[in-house]
């Protein structure tokens, strides 16, 4: 079993937790081509169903 040659203070320690905020970032919306609305980026558009151009999800159209 792999056992710590030196102790790792305290600091040091705290140190790697210390930038976890960076990581939490807004995700990258764009706008979609067919209907304007923001959407993922890569990913079918949820209110048209629009993927590059193409329909991908039929929607139901809402009376």
């Amino acid at each position: 079993m792999a056992t710590p040659k030196n102790k790792i203070s305290h600091s040091k320690t705290n140190s790697r937790f210390a930038n976890w905020k960076n990581r939490l970032s807004t995700p990258g919306l764009v706008e979609c081509p067919q209907c304007h609305e923001l959407k993922k980026s890569h990913v079918v558009c949820p209110k048209c169903g629009y993927y590059d151009g193409e329909q991908i999800v039929s929607k139901k159209e809402e009376k």
